[in-house]
């Protein structure tokens, strides 16, 4: 065979790289310097809007030592749990969250020193 057909041959037999393979071969590699990585906590006022005052949210309040607050879409449950406690000054136990219609409810359990009828209370829904 003559060179030039070889040539043609090699690159026609030769593996050609997947579109993942080229993209990824320009970009470095990106290094890890640390573990875990933290979100800062955003603004307390900022993170929570308003309590919810339905029949639930009462029922829940009695029953579980619950409360509902309708808070930021974009809040987690670490800076919603920080935000109570910085509000009201009392011990959060667990918060549960709820994205419905738009908006996002947490449903916050206090801690068994902190009745949620208290705060409640002080809130003005009671």
């Amino acid at each position: 065979m003559k060179p030039s057909r070889m040539k043609k041959q090699k690159r026609a037999n030769a593996k050609k790289p997947t579109a993942k393979e080229l993209m990824h071969a320009s970009q470095p590699r990106k290094v890890f310097t640390s573990m875990t990585k933290r979100k800062p906590l955003m603004v307390s006022t900022a993170v929570v809007k308003h309590p919810v005052s339905s029949e639930k949210a009462i029922r829940l309040m009695e029953s579980e030592n619950k409360l509902v607050f309708v808070v930021d879409i974009k809040a987690d449950k670490a800076s919603i749990k920080h935000a109570i406690e910085d509000l009201f000054k009392v011990k959060v136990a667990r918060v549960n969250t709820h994205i419905i219609n738009g908006e996002k409810r947490a449903y916050v359990r206090f801690a068994a020193e902190n009745p949620a009828i208290d705060i409640a209370t002080n809130l003005g829904l009671m």
